[in-house]
C-alpha cells in the first residue's frame, strides 16, 4: 500500500508539472500521468508472499510433507475394470 501511495503522489507531480513545463518535454510528465497508475496498481496486486510463511503470530505451521507410507503410487490397471 505504501508503494502504490508513493506512485500516486508521484503522478500527481506529473500532472502539476504538465501545467508548467512547455516543448517536447512535455511529453515525460504526460507518460508518468498516464502509465504510472497502471504500474502502480499491477505492483500492488504482485503477490509477494511464500506459501508457508506464518502470517499471524500464534499460528501452527505444520509440516505437510506426505509420509513414506501414504505416498504409494496409484494402481495402474491399463483400462476399465469389470
Amino acid at each position: 500500500m505504501i508503494n502504490y501511495s508513493i506512485a500516486m503522489g508521484i503522478r500527481i507531480v506529473c500532472v502539476l508539472l504538465c501545467v508548467f513545463v512547455r516543448g517536447w518535454w512535455l511529453v515525460l510528465p504526460i507518460l508518468g500521468a498516464v502509465v504510472l497508475p497502471y504500474v502502480a496498481v499491477v505492483l500492488a496486486n504482485v503477490s509477494t508472499r511464500r506459501s508457508g510463511i506464518l502470517n499471524a503470530p500464534g499460528q501452527l505451521a505444520l509440516d505437510q510433507a506426505p509420509s513414506e507410507s501414504s505416498s504409494s503410487p496409484p494402481s495402474s490397471s491399463g483400462g476399465a475394470t469389470r
